[in-house]
């Protein structure tokens, strides 16, 4: 985890003072996490959700070293990425149509959020058209919610290979929100998936990515072998909403 920098500007201190003590203690929490629960050399890389967050306050969390954005909706996605610092990576974390596609696959590096046959089907053909492979995550509904997207844990190898038949997407790993207040188990369950999935060897399918764990319960989802966790709360505060 990147340290702040004694350089940093002070105006940009004082106006964003909470980001920048929310996240001296995110690293500090993700930091005593690893040594309590994983190896030294193990990387967890923090993603800021920015799901109705200014661009100023992203751009100055990714001047203290959040250079990992996540963005939920493909509207307001679009009306901010120009404004967003250059050296920013971003991925997509929300649900995705189909139709809306073909707007983000030249602005984003991966997407999190492919729980369909349908949808990474539409990717691929988006990613050939536009002369690249895509990086996908697929989403996996860890606690059978019905109000939340993701594949059935049960079916998740199934699309895993069906998705590898695909010429221009690759399969990186796996993600999950968790149901508020999930115990150790649901993590657990979460982590052996992904840890049998990755013991499968599948062509096009590499398991690098574990992206499990966001403002509640990210120490826990490290503890369960996440490495990239999605925080926006713990990071800028409660959010504003937003119509759409």
């Amino acid at each position: 985890m990147q340290q702040v920098s004694p350089t940093q500007d002070r105006t940009q201190d004082n106006i964003f003072a909470d980001v920048l003590e929310n996240y001296k203690e995110i690293c500090y929490n993700i930091e005593n996490a690893k040594a309590k629960y994983r190896k030294s050399e193990d990387i967890v890389r923090l993603m800021a959700v920015t799901k109705t967050v200014d661009p100023d306050k992203i751009n100055y969390a990714a001047s203290l070293g959040v250079k990992l954005l996540g963005e939920n909706r493909v509207q307001e996605f679009l009306s901010k990425k120009d404004q967003y610092d250059k050296d920013a990576e971003v991925h997509f974390i929300g649900h995705l149509q189909t139709n809306k596609v073909k707007y983000i696959i030249n602005d984003v590096t991966l997407i999190q959020s492919v729980d369909s046959m349908k949808l990474a089907g539409e990717i691929n053909r988006q990613a050939a058209k536009n002369g690249k492979t895509a990086d996908i995550l697929i989403e996996i509904n860890i606690g059978d919610e019905a109000s939340k997207s993701g594949v059935a844990a049960q079916e998740v190898m199934t699309l895993a290979k069906e998705i590898s038949q695909l010429e221009n997407v690759r399969v990186k790993g796996l993600m999950a929100i968790p149901p508020i207040g999930s115990g150790e188990e649901v993590f657990e369950k979460m982590n052996g998936i992904f840890l049998r999935m990755r013991e499968e060897k599948i062509e096009r399918v590499s398991m690098d990515i574990l992206s499990m764990g966001m403002s509640g319960d990210y120490e826990l989802a490290i503890k369960h072998g996440s490495n990239l966790v999605r925080i926006g709360t713990k990071l800028f505060g409660a959010r504003k909403y937003m119509e759409g």
